[in-house]
């Protein structure tokens, strides 16, 4: 079994940062991109950011040049540093593995975290 597991969620205050950790648990030989998702209340989950394993970032227009993601492979960790935080960025995060090889052979797909709060006051 393969889990993903995200720390460090919390509330903060507007232009305040946090920064979130998603550790990969289980049985993994390599896992290709990894990236963070976001869900405000009565609205559908986003992307917010995303890396290759080669370390290839993409990011959502919204924000751009206020979060940076960032990966451990030797630690199966990807992590968001957010910065300049807005009342919009208010939402569960959640981390999320596009295919987990458990070998060579043999993989998984789509894994996602249980995810982590995240709230900006105004």
């Amino acid at each position: 079994q393969v889990q993903l597991v995200e720390s460090g969620g919390g509330l903060v205050q507007a232009g305040g940062s946090l920064r979130l950790s998603c550790v990969a648990s289980g049985s993994i030989f390599s896992i290709n991109v990894m990236g963070w998702y976001r869900q405000a209340p009565g609205k559908q989950r986003e992307l917010a950011a995303t890396i290759t394993s080669g370390g290839s970032p993409n990011y959502a227009d919204s924000v751009k040049g206020r979060f940076t993601i960032s990966r451990d492979n030797a630690k199966n960790t990807v992590y968001l540093q957010m910065n300049s935080l807005k009342p919009e960025d208010t939402a569960v995060y959640y981390c999320n593995a596009d295919r987990v090889y458990q070998t060579p052979l043999r993989s998984k797909f789509n894994v996602w975290g249980q995810g982590t709060q995240v709230t900006v006051s105004s």
